[in-house]
């Protein structure tokens, strides 16, 4: 498990993953079949919209699907899983689009597409809102904010609220309100028989709990019911860049920090070079620094004052702290990830920031091939942490950190080498954890059901179990799959 290569032997990168079947396509006859009971827009390859219906947010993953549903609603989905089982294609299920493993896409088969399905429906009495399964977290984020409300999501507004919630979903809130499958309340349910089904609390509880952490195995999630807190429109953010050989000092500081306040701030260390640009003092450009993101959910004043402990661990290079809105603090990052982008993510999970790992986070993140790859430090616990590790299918809560590599760069020609650095830099610091992963930052999930087995914890058997009931073909297996229990 902690050799350094021991990942590292296969293909670098998920481009041109094989074409099978896109040659001969679905016959006209049965696309024509379903385009009669299908109110959305079938796509096929030579079709005008056809390239652009194919792209998504990770660059590296150039897949060529022989048809596109873009869906207009639940009844078109039911027909598009119903298309796919019966003709015995391959299925990808594209929400935001924005998985770094690329699942989204597929070769040879079908593509359903919820970009379209993107309506939020806030309730501000009931403190909920259902929002499609196709929105992004800017979508639910402007739709609740209207109201002074929001859903704990994750930190870049662009991504799917599908993916994200499904495997969890860790975000500035996590540690107040916990994950965003903590606060899911209710889904709506296309499975593999073509049902339409709800699944809460009282109803189809074993899917319910399933969907929360298992990902996308069970289903097409249509609908997300989440509950809502009252935070912003105005809120305080801290984003300070210290010199990396302060990370001991900083790292330490935020914990006892932690320790010592409650769990109102759940926050991010990213380790990284600083960029070339004006808001940073030009002799710092492309040196190596480590910094501290953290939101808080109170008014501006109170948010300051309770956050300044973090901006003043040491001399930093720069401090973008400030009072915003919580808008603008989701969309913080966002040109950090550009679409079209080459992104590959893995992520460890770690008990305990020692000496020797504190070391190993600065030495790996000054040797990244791109300066736009960073690894970031997750501070967990607080909310996310009180629930029970079988109370939902995600799993690993009790650890205290999150270690997420980022390779984000942009030229195809640098793939190998990035990618190299990532799992490189993933062999090594697992020899500092005690187990598990996060599987929204997966790689390509190249480890198999090794990986599966990690990031599902003790979860792993029941989800096998519940796959076999909703998905005993495995016809949603382009995702971290679970095999069916047989």
């Amino acid at each position: 498990m902690s050799e350094r290569h021991s990942h590292s032997d296969g293909p670098p990168v998920s481009r041109d993953e094989g074409r099978r079947g896109t040659e001969a396509g679905i016959p006209g006859s049965l696309v024509e079949e379903l385009a009669s009971r299908f109110r959305g827009q079938l796509i096929r390859p030579g079709d005008p919209g056809y390239e652009p219906a194919r792209e998504i947010w990770n660059g590296m993953i150039d897949r060529h699907p022989a048809l596109v549903a873009r869906c207009d609603g639940d009844e078109d989905v039911i027909a598009a899983v119903s298309f796919a089982r019966d003709n015995e294609l391959p299925l990808a299920v594209r929400g935001g689009g924005h998985g770094v493993a690329g699942h989204a896409l597929c070769d040879g088969g079908v593509v359903i597409d919820l970009s379209e399905m993107t309506a939020v429906d806030v309730d501000p009495e009931g403190l909920t809102a259902r929002a499609q399964g196709g929105c992004r977290l800017g979508d639910l984020d402007r739709a609740t904010q209207r109201h002074g409300l929001a859903a704990p999501t994750g930190v870049v507004s662009a991504t799917g609220i599908a993916g994200l919630t499904l495997s969890g979903g860790m975000g500035w809130l996590r540690r107040k309100y916990g994950l965003s499958c903590d606060n899911l309340v209710s889904a709506k349910v296309v499975t593999a028989d073509g049902k339409l089904v709800a699944a809460d609390a009282s109803e189809n509880k074993d899917l319910f709990w399933a969907i929360r952490g298992g990902g996308g195995n069970f289903g097409v999630v249509t609908s997300f019911e989440y509950r809502l807190h009252p935070i912003g429109p105005e809120v305080f953010f801290c984003f300070v860049f210290y010199p990396a050989d302060r990370a001991r000092e900083v790292l330490w500081s935020c914990e006892r920090y932690l320790s010592a306040a409650p769990d109102q701030v759940g926050p991010i260390a990213v380790f990284g070079r600083v960029p070339e640009a004006e808001e940073f003092p030009a002799e710092w450009h492309g040196g190596p620094y480590v910094a501290l993101l953290a939101l808080s959910p109170d008014r501006p004043a109170e948010g300051e004052r309770a956050l300044q402990p973090l901006r003043e661990i040491a001399e930093p290079i720069c401090d973008l702290s400030g009072a915003t809105t919580y808008l603008e603090a989701q969309a913080v990052l966002n040109d950090d990830y550009p679409d079209g982008g080459r992104y590959y993510w893995k992520s460890v999970n770690a008990p305990e920031l020692s000496d020797e790992l504190i070391e190993c986070l600065v030495q790996h993140a000054a040797t990244a091939p791109s300066r736009a790859s960073t690894i970031d430090v997750w501070f967990q616990g607080g909310a996310m942490a009180r629930v029970g590790e079988e109370q939902t299918a995600f799993a690993n809560r009790g650890a205290a950190y999150l270690l997420g590599i980022e390779g984000n760069w942009g030229d195809d020609a640098d793939s190998a080498e990035n990618v190299t650095w990532v799992r490189d830099t993933f062999a090594d610091l697992r020899t500092y954890s005690s187990g598990g992963v996060y599987l929204n930052f997966p790689g390509f999930l190249e480890e198999g059901e090794q990986l599966m087995r990690e990031g599902y914890g003790v979860n792993y058997e029941r989800l096998s179990a519940a796959k076999a009931t909703y998905d005993p073909a495995n016809l949603f297996r382009l995702n971290a799959n679970i095999e069916p229990k047989r």
